[in-house]
Formats: structure tokens, sequence, C-alpha cells
């Protein structure tokens, strides 16, 4: 009998596997060598950003935070200053959470806190390979992402314990997204951008919704779907962003005020104070709106220190040059950190804009362009407008788009030397340019590495001379790119390269080279504690803070508060290195009502604070201001002073430190 064979379906296209790829091997849609180089630029992004981590130091401000979210859940979600959740930071807290959660797994060190801004840094290398490689090629996300590794702020930025390595990780999520969607015109992608922007927003407020237009309108202009259904997209989009960007203000104002911290930069309590006036109005102003006006404080004070200063207390020191105003991103201050690529962005955005002009509407590559281009330019308005004149560490969303246009712009002005024309002198003019202004930037510090300038220039040079001088010789034409390559980014690579220089990448606030060395972002002296703190993984405080400790511990009655302090600083050593409960009073400025006197007068009637921790009077006056004055005058008059002998404290110290008890 006969025996039927029944044909074998072929196996369905999802099921079928495909086959694994070993991590250094490239897809095969990419040249081989994508894949080992890229790994290769994580691996010098690694070592930039986790060289000498284990010598971090605190960023005393967050720091403290940080301690206290560690402590305690409620402070954790709502961003509380103290450990008894009293007051909250001046800032939204997202920024804070890996932190947190850091700290929390490997015990409160300094390297925990500064352990997840380095993995943000590697990650966004890889996130930003990513998104050039989708829109402009495998050859340009090399270079982009090379570009941004060895951009000095990038450097010093993922080594930083503050909101803007995870903001600007989470831009860049934003950026792929939407060039994702404009290239499909898929609204989920799209919303997908909208979310990572409302993250953002929870690590830097308002500041990340000032990408917006540029996502926004390169949807608008290259999506390839009608019109209608672009704008329908864009609303759907925004409302999502609103909503996740909106969610923490909205949780704060929907707590009952008692069941909260109080939320510092305000005079009413407001969530929306905080983030519209303090954080935002007031930095455009150089007198402040009023408080009535805004809900928040203006005054310049910070426990005795400048209003935007909270990075361990300092104002940045005098820098060379004294720049200011709009011209602030080409001054002395940022441009040696941040804008070394400055002219070979702008000639590869003007060129891209002009030579696909004739492009159809949906061009992606044209499309990218806009993207990267709109987002410099709306950051480089907003730093150059506004009052305040900031830290290097801002600048992390100045060299993210800087990278972007330069490592695509390379790969398409090389493309125009092969066009030939006018076209072929377009990347010889970007590098020359580039190179001049880098030896400008390198010889504002003729000390360091005195070579620089002159090493730049020949490269540059060279850069011109060698393709001009062989046509058709292939050799150096490769010759003068690699000196392209070398005039491009020699200069910002040794300042990036400082950091693995104790001397040079450890100011603390983003800065490296010899800006750093000179004093350039350097916090203040940290307190004692503080100091103590980072070498022993905080737990000790100086012989006199650990007096005042001692007594207040033995004497405290189970009070909720050890004792409330004047001034965020004067708390800090304690919340720094032990996590107690200590109040701070009068917030990061000094101006906030929390506690307003009859507030504190409760407190002390209900046993829930005993004693007080104020500075010596100057000449019969109080050393503290606004509302936090009435309270320390009222102690004053109505509390009894501890004998500064019973906590180790010596009256004739220069600036002794006085505790009173304070009974009901």
């Amino acid at each position: 009998m006969a025996t039927t064979v029944l044909p074998i379906a072929p196996e369905p296209e999802s099921n079928r596997r495909t086959p694994r790829r070993a991590p250094w091997r490239s897809p095969a849609d990419q040249p081989g060598y994508t894949r080992p180089a890229l790994l290769a630029i994580a691996a010098l992004a690694g070592l930039l950003f986790f060289w000498g981590i284990d010598r971090s130091s605190y960023h005393t401000f967050y720091a403290d935070a940080v301690r206290s979210m560690t402590e305690s859940w409620k402070a954790f979600v709502f961003g509380s200053y103290d450990p008894a959740g009293t007051i909250t930071l001046d800032k939204l807290p997202g920024f804070l959470w890996p932190q947190a959660v850091s700290a929390r797994l490997l015990g409160f060190h300094p390297w925990a806190l500064a352990l997840p801004q380095a993995v943000e840094g590697v990650l966004s290398v890889l996130v930003l390979f990513r998104a050039v490689r989708r829109w402009a090629g495998a050859n340009a996300a090399l270079l982009a992402a090379l570009s941004f590794t060895l951009t000095p702020v990038v450097a010093g930025l993922f080594r930083t314990a503050v909101e803007d390595p995870l903001f600007t990780l989470l831009l860049l999520l934003a950026a792929d997204a939407t060039q994702r969607a404009a290239r499909t015109g898929r609204l989920r992608t799209l919303v997908l951008a909208g979310v990572w922007v409302g993250v953002a927003f929870q690590a830097k407020m308002l500041e990340a919704w000032a990408v917006l237009p540029a996502l926004a309108g390169v949807y608008l202009l290259a999506a390839p779907v009608r019109l209608r259904r672009r704008l329908a997209h864009l609303l759907a989009a925004g409302a999502v962003t609103l909503a996740v960007s909106a969610s923490w203000v909205l949780l704060a104002t929907a707590t009952p005020a008692g069941d909260r911290p109080y939320i510092d930069g305000t005079t009413d309590n407001s969530a929306y104070s905080m983030v519209v006036g303090y954080n935002f109005l007031n930095r455009f102003t150089s007198v402040g709106l009023n408080a009535a006006e805004t809900g928040s404080v203006t005054s310049s004070r910070g426990g005795g220190q400048q209003h935007g200063a909270r990075d361990a207390a300092a104002r940045p020191q005098p820098r060379p040059g004294g720049d200011g105003g709009w011209t602030k991103m080409f001054g002395a201050q940022f441009a040696p950190q941040t804008g070394w690529l400055y002219p070979l962005a702008a000639t590869a955005l003007l060129c891209a804009l002009v030579w696909r002009r004739r492009e159809p509407r949906t061009d992606p590559l044209r499309a990218g362009y806009l993207l990267w281009g709109g987002w410099l330019a709306v950051y480089f308005l907003v730093f150059s407008a506004g009052s305040v004149g900031g830290h290097s560490y801002y600048m992390g969303v100045i060299a993210t788009p800087l990278a972007a246009l330069a490592g695509a712009g390379l790969v398409l002005l090389r493309q125009g030397q092969w066009v030939g024309g006018a076209r072929a002198w377009a990347l010889p003019a970007a590098v020359a340019g580039t190179a001049l202004w880098s030896a400008h930037l390198a010889g504002l510090y003729p000390s360091f590495l005195p070579w620089l300038p002159p090493a730049t220039l020949v490269l540059g040079g060279l850069a011109v001379v060698l393709p001009a001088a062989g046509r058709g010789a292939r050799r150096l034409a490769r010759a003068g790119l690699a000196a392209a390559l070398g005039a491009v980014l020699l200069a910002p690579g040794a300042w990036a390269a400082s950091v693995l220089d104790s001397r040079y990448g450890n100011s603390g606030m983003g800065t490296v080279g010899p800006q750093a060395a000179h004093g350039y972002g350097r916090p203040a002296a940290p307190t004692d504690g503080a100091r103590a703190a980072a070498g022993g993984g905080g737990s000790t405080l100086s012989r006199s803070q650990q007096r005042i400790l001692a007594y207040a511990e033995a004497h405290d009655q189970g009070a909720r508060y050890l004792f409330a302090t004047t001034t965020w600083t004067a708390s800090s050593p304690y919340i720094l290195a032990t996590g107690k409960e200590v109040l701070p009073m009068g917030g990061f400025t000094g101006e906030v009502p929390s506690p307003t006197l009859p507030q504190f007068q409760a407190l002390v009637r209900s046993g829930r604070l005993h004693f007080v921790l104020l500075g010596s009077p100057q000449g019969g006056r109080s050393t503290a201001a606004g509302p936090t004055a009435a309270v320390t005058d009222w102690v004053r008059r109505n509390c009894a002073p501890v004998a500064p002998g019973d906590y180790g404290q010596s009256v004739t110290s220069a600036a002794p430190q006085l505790l009173y008890r304070c009974t009901a």
C-alpha cells in the first residue's frame, strides 16, 4: 500500500528565531567595524565617567536630601531635605531618586551617589549613537558618540551628582523617539517621546519643555501622514507630556499640607509656585518678582550663600573674561567646557539645510538636522537670556546636539567633497574654522598643555592642504581626513582626559581641565561634617559637632527633633553624617516661612522640640533673616542657653554655636 507523504508547511515568519549575534559583531546592515568601534567608545566613556569614583565628594545640599530619602519613603516620594519630612528641596525630586535607590542598595557613600550619573553617561553615549545611526548612518553615529564623549563638560557632567546627567539622557530618549515618529508617522512612538519629556520634567522642571518646539516642529513638518492627523497626534502627545510632567505637582497639591513637607522656595507652600515662580520666572529677571506675584522666594540668600549655589553652597569663583549677557555662551566660562565644535556644527547645519532644500517634505535627513539644530538653538537662547549665570554642568543639553550635528556633519561634508565644485570646500572650511576656534580656546590657558594650540593649527592646516595637493591620491585623502578628525577632536579630548588627573577633574561642578584647577566651579570648602562624611562614608562629625549631638541625644526626652538650626548649612553636617532628625528653618534661601513663629512655639509646647542651635549674635542682633529672624529672637528671649562647657563648645571661638533649651 502506497504511503502518502504530506508536505510540511513552512514555519511561520514570526516563529523563526533570529540567530544570536555576538555582542561585538555588527548587525548585517552596518559596516563590520561599527560594533567594535562603538564598544571602544563606550569603554572610553566608562573610563572617563567612572575614573576615581571612589574619591567622589558629596554635593552637600542634594546629598543631605538623598540621606533623608534613604531614611523614609515619605521623604523619598516628596524629596524632603530633612529626614523628618519637614521641608522639601527647592527642586522636584526626580533626579535624586536614582541616587537614593543606589544609596539604599549599596549604602550611603559618596561613590554610591555618583554611580547612577556615570551609568547614565554611558547610556547617553549609546542612545546618542542609536539616534544618529537611524538618522544619518553608522559612521555619523560613531563620530557623534566620540565627539560627545570627548566634550569636556560631558566628561565632567557624568561624574557630578546633580540634575543634568539624568535630564540629558531623558531628552536624548525623547529625541530618538521623535525621529522614529517623524519617519513612520506612528502616534505610539510620538507619545513615547512625550513620556520621556514628562519624566525629564521631574529632573529639571520647565527646562524640559524648552525642547518641545524642536520635537513638535519636526514631526509637524516631516511625518508622512496628513496635516490633520499630524496635528491630532501632536495634541495627544502634548496631553501625555503635560500629564506626566504635572504628576508630582498634582500629588503634592492633592496631599494635605499637614501630611507632606513644606514646599521650599515658596511663601505659599505651593508646588506650582516652586516650579513656575522660584525656578523659572525668577531666573529670567535680575531683580525677581515679588512673593505676592509668584508665591515664591526671591531673595539671593541661601543659608548665607548666593541663590544659585546649592552646589556645595558656593557660587563659582571669578573666571577669566568676566563673560555675561548674550555672549556668555562664547565666553571663557562655557565655551572651553562645551563649545569646541561650534564652527563645525554651524557649518554642517547650514550646508544641510541649503543642500537639501529641494528634497520632499518628509526627507528624514533634513528633518534630523532640523531637530538637532532646533534643540541647540532653543537651549542656546535660553541660557543666553537667563539672568542666572549658571554652572558648567548645565551645558549637557548644549553638548548633545553639538555632537550630533558634528558627527553627521563630518559625513555630510565629506560627501560634499566627493560631489566636487563649491561643496568640496565646505569640509576644509569647517575644519579650518574649528581648528582656529579650538586654538583660541586652548590659548586662554597657555600653561595647560601649551602644545595644544600649535598642534591643533598644524592638523587643521594639513586637513586643508593634503586633499587639495593630492586630488585622486587615496592615501593623501585618507591622511587629510585623519588630520581633520584630529584638528576637531584633539583639543576637547585633551581637556576631557584631564579628569584622569585629580588636579583637573574633581571640581564637583562638572568643570574639568585648567578651569577646575584654577578654582572655577569648585565648591567652597565643605563643612567639618561634610568633609568627614566624604572620607568616612558619612559616619563621622567633627569633635565639637559630636559633642553637640551627644548632648542633644542624651537630653531629648523623646522629642521628634534633636534640635533646630537657623540655616540648612548648619543642619547639613548632622543630617549628612547621621541621618538624624534635625529641623532646618528658613529653607535653602533662609527666607521661607517654615516654620512660622506660631508653628515653632507649637513644636515647643507639644514637646516635639527642646533644643535650638544658634550662631552667636553680632552686635546684639540676630544673625538670621526673614521669617527665621522672628523665631531666633523669640528663642533668645524665652529659651535658656545651655552652658557651652556641657557640650564641649568654647565661647571664645570665632563663630561659636550656642545651644538653647526651650520648654513649654
